[in-house]
C-alpha cells in the first residue's frame, strides 16, 4: 500500500533497531514490495490505533505499588495447581 500522502514537508525521525530487526525489515519490504519506510509508518499506525492513552491495570498497579510486593511465598503461586485449591469458593 503506497501512501502518496507523504510529501518533504512530512516529519522525518531516526530510530536505531537491531541488525536481526533491520534483516527482518528488509526481507518483509522485499516480500511485500514496499519501502521499509512504509512498513514502519503502517505498524507505526496499527500500534498507536490500539493504545488509549490510558494506563493499562498493569501500570496502574505497578504505579500503585502493589505489584512484586509479597515478600514470602511459594515460588509457583500462580503456576500450581494445588495453591488454588478451594479458590472461588465461598464458605
Amino acid at each position: 500500500m503506497s501512501d502518496k500522502r507523504f510529501d518533504m514537508a512530512s516529519q522525518r525521525i531516526s530510530v536505531r533497531i537491531s541488525g536481526p530487526l533491520g534483516q527482518r525489515l528488509r526481507e518483509q519490504s522485499v516480500r511485500k514490495g514496499q519501502s521499509e519506510s512504509e512498513l514502519v509508518r503502517e505498524a507505526l499506525e496499527t500500534y498507536l490505533a490500539g493504545t488509549t492513552g490510558e494506563p493499562s491495570a498493569y501500570e496502574l498497579a505497578k504505579r500503585a505499588g502493589l505489584i512484586g510486593i509479597m515478600r514470602r511465598g511459594p515460588k509457583d503461586l500462580s503456576t500450581n495447581p494445588r495453591h488454588f485449591r478451594g479458590f472461588g469458593k465461598s464458605g
